[in-house]
């Protein structure tokens, strides 16, 4: 038996594989269990956008995504007869100015792999079958096929288990939201007449909406929404031929589908609860919030959780700093949760308008609105998740106006990488208080690279995650120090 861990992650999806990838990083001893026998086989979550890809640049190992992705520059939406309008990734503020394209079976083998490189093995067919928040640790039951149980302690439990998950029903927490009240059919298959390969194709009829990705070569997934749906009523599953109506009728006569990997027919459900933790126990991905696959940010939102609850966990685990830093996580990421779901809901709305008039002023006030730059850069960003910051949280603390760059609360645009474990705070401004930091918090401070003589006037700290915490003057040290004294252990 592998025994007590430090933290026991349930759920060995992408965000419970990326969590226990970037505590193992930081040298935490982790176990993490699924109750599934094996890895998702389907393409599911479908893109990682720019925010998620430079995270897991810093962390080192954003390679075998790119290697296994495919590159898509843009969106394209029109009626079938027109162009509404065009959307540029390559104008996301950021080194990964695109939508990688990947099934999240291939995301989910990338991490596994990497995780298993690291010593650690994916329990499979072990579910969590109950725990208890004892104060000092979790004591938690871990259930096999075959019915036996191990109780086993942990520090910490994480729920990612998604939108059933046994760790949110264990807390008792609300999941408040509500089912959208239509049907949709999704396909992924090999499909030809569509020209632009590298690109989003969204068809807004005046029956429906029909969308298409890209996935690799010529095989693409296409989702339509199928009209309205009562409380509780299933759709079956759609036929090949249903599909190749819906696209011929909505898109092109030219486009068809052919060998599809995938048929099935869903519901959108919109819920989220207010709080990430209760004691010793936390909820990321999908056993926090789920939302409108519009904008393909769910997954992209769960990885994130992730990266902003492993650096805290592990500073408070190695005893650099003090517990209550865990509690900025609900804050921070519930928060997000919110402005995501909002997002995806509008897109949604749009996207599904049934009323002639409304289309028509809708595609007339798009049109107009792409024809300017900054609105695209804002959309753009918007979808790479560039726009995501902090402003509110515990963690951000400024004094006086910034020079220049971000200030407090928002990304670091830059990669600041300290290496293989590290999770310490990045000091970046001139290098006297900057070495003063590190040298009088060498628990969680490290020394950054030189900036530019602009950007050294202003004295920074940069959270692990690429968030800035603190910003101030060369003067403001005083303060630096107490911003790090109210973390340290």
């Amino acid at each position: 038996m592998p025994g007590n861990p430090k933290v026991l992650i349930s759920g060995a999806g992408p965000v419970g594989l990326t969590l226990a990838n970037e505590l193992v990083r930081h040298g935490i001893p982790v176990r993490i269990v699924d109750k599934a026998a094996q890895r998702t086989d389907k393409s599911k979550a479908l893109v990682l956008w720019s925010r998620t890809l430079e995270l897991f640049d810093a962390a080192g190992y954003v390679q075998g995504f790119l290697s296994a992705g495919l590159q898509a520059h843009g969106a394209q939406i029109s009626t079938g007869k027109q162009i509404v309008a065009r959307i540029a990734f390559d104008l996301i503020d950021s080194r990964f100015a695109y939508a990688l394209m990947i099934p999240q079976s291939e995301t989910e083998r990338i991490l596994e792999e990497r995780l298993a490189a690291a010593g650690v093995t994916v329990e499979r067919t072990v579910g969590l079958s109950g725990f208890t928040d004892r104060g000092d640790s979790v004591e938690a039951v871990l259930t096999g096929a075959s019915g036996d149980s191990e109780t086993i302690q942990a520090d910490w439990l994480v729920g990612c288990d998604g939108a059933h998950s046994a760790v949110r029903h264990g807390l008792g927490l609300a999941f408040e939201g509500s089912t959208l009240q239509s049907h949709w059919a999704l396909a992924d298959g090999h499909v030809t007449g569509l020209d632009r390969q590298d690109h989003l194709h969204i068809f807004w009829h005046r029956d429906g909406i029909l969308a298409f990705f890209p996935i690799v070569g010529d095989r693409w997934r296409v989702i339509a929404d199928l009209g309205p749906a009562a409380d509780g009523e299933l759709h079956p599953d759609p036929t090949l031929g249903e599909i190749n109506a819906l696209m011929a009728h909505r898109g092109s006569p030219a486009i068809a589908m052919t060998d599809p990997v995938w048929l099935a027919a869903f519901r959108i459900n919109e819920r989220k609860v207010k709080e990430y933790s209760r004691g010793r126990v936390f909820l990321a991905g999908d056993a926090a919030h789920i939302h409108s696959p519009a904008g393909g940010q769910g997954m992209n939102t769960g990885m994130q959780d992730a990266f902003n609850l492993a650096w805290k966990l592990a500073l408070v685990i190695e005893g650099a700093a003090k517990p209550a830093l865990l509690d900025s996580y609900s804050r921070e990421r519930s928060a997000v949760g919110d402005l995501v779901l909002k997002n995806a809901g509008r897109l949604t709305e749009l996207a599904t308008l049934r009323n002639p008039l409304l289309q028509d002023i809708r595609n007339t006030v798009l049109r107009f609105a792409a024809g300017f730059p900054q609105i695209q850069h804002k959309v753009a960003d918007q979808l790479g998740e560039m726009d995501i910051g902090y402003p509110d949280s515990p963690l951000t603390a400024a004094s006086g106006p910034v020079a220049n760059g971000p200030k407090a609360g928002e990304r670091w645009p830059h990669r600041l990488a300290e290496g293989p474990g590290g999770c310490r705070f990045t000091a970046l401004g001139l290098p006297d208080p900057v070495a003063g930091l590190a040298a009088k918090f060498p628990n969680l401070v490290t020394m950054g690279p030189a900036c530019d003589p602009i950007d050294a006037k202003t004295l920074r700290l940069i959270r692990p995650d690429g968030y800035v915490g603190f910003t101030g003057g060369p003067q403001d040290t005083a303060r630096a120090e107490a911003y790090l004294a109210a973390l340290e252990a």
